[in-house]
């Protein structure tokens, strides 16, 4: 199953479903879009922590969640991951 998050571009304000192709502390790699259209995005964490940015064909998006709970989501996840085995 594929995580998803919701991102916010910053242009238009409109908010994108994205999936989740790898996600550490350091940088979340997503996916926008499908088949042949896909896009792949780096989010690294701002100045501040308090979100993730990144440029995907020249617009700038947000994920709007801070490094902290990333973190969280990240050990909340691998402890359900060792919770199954």
């Amino acid at each position: 199953m594929d995580e998803r998050i919701k991102v916010r571009a910053t242009a238009s304000g409109q908010v994108l479903e994205v999936v989740v192709y790898s996600k550490r502390a350091d940088r979340i790699e997503v996916v926008i879009g499908t088949g042949v259209h896909n896009v792949r995005c780096e989010l690294l964490p701002t100045r501040t922590g308090h979100a993730y940015a990144g440029n995907a064909m020249g617009r700038e998006i947000v994920y709007e969640r801070s490094r902290a709970e990333v973190e969280a989501d990240i050990a909340k996840a691998a402890g359900v991951r060792d919770f199954r085995r």
